[in-house]
């Protein structure tokens, strides 16, 4: 696919998170874009790049390792992880990204911080929230037990940084069939923020992928994780 039309896809992306601000009340500077390069080329993402993209959203540690080469020089680009990440990979992850998405655990968490730590920098994570309770899938159950440690914890934290809250919704052909999910994650935000939790932040909700970021803008995210409809193809 040409640039010429990665650029009319981020076009088109950026006219619809507006429409969908303004039908919200919301204003569309408040939604962030992230393109999603998983299984992307690192050509295709400096074509994105060009067209004014600076977020970009990776999957896997070690594919993102072997194209972040070819990927320097990006001046203000930001990549982060927003795939399951194990806690034998947190290490590099740690290293490679700027913020990881994808914390699901306690445990996780903590190695994250350790990694952190070594490298003397703060990072900025989000918790997964597994909305639909999908078995299969990543992510937190929204009341479990293992929420409330991960709160805990990152009271307790100088280098992994609470950002906010991610979800990956149960796929359906109807976008709609996402409201329910989106409007669930918004709501334990807003009631995890009135807690004023130390060191804990609820200013983002990473929600929205190419068939329903609509719904997740009219629903209160701030961040939408995008690939099919800028990319041009379907990823794994």
């Amino acid at each position: 696919m040409s640039g010429t039309q990665i650029e009319r896809n981020i076009a088109q992306v950026r006219e619809r998170v507006a429409a969908a601000a303004r039908r919200a009340g919301r204003n569309p500077d408040e939604i962030e874009l992230m393109a999603v390069s998983k299984t992307i080329a690192a050509e295709r993402i400096r074509e994105a790049y060009a067209c004014g993209v600076r977020l970009f959203g990776e999957n896997r540690v070690q594919e993102f390792e072997a194209k972040s080469a070819a990927l320097s020089g990006l001046s203000g680009a930001r990549f982060h992880m927003i795939g399951r990440l194990q806690r034998n990979k947190a290490a590099r992850a740690v290293s490679l990204f700027h913020s990881i998405e994808s914390v699901d655990s306690a445990r996780l968490l903590s190695a994250i911080e350790s990694y952190a730590a070594e490298r003397r920098v703060t990072l900025p994570v989000l918790i997964e929230i597994n909305t639909g309770n999908e078995e299969q899938k990543a992510g937190v159950a929204p009341q479990s037990p293992e929420l409330e440690r991960m709160l805990a914890l990152a009271a307790e934290l100088q280098h992994a940084s609470v950002q906010g809250l991610m979800t990956v919704p149960p796929y359906g052909s109807d976008p709609e069939a996402a409201r329910r999910y989106f409007r669930q994650l918004r709501e334990l935000r807003d009631a995890v923020a009135r807690r004023n939790l130390p060191r804990v932040s609820m200013d983002v909700l990473s929600m929205g992928m190419s068939h329903d970021f609509e719904v997740a803008v009219e629903e209160g995210a701030t961040r939408v994780r995008v690939g099919t409809a800028i990319f041009g193809e379907r990823q794994r």
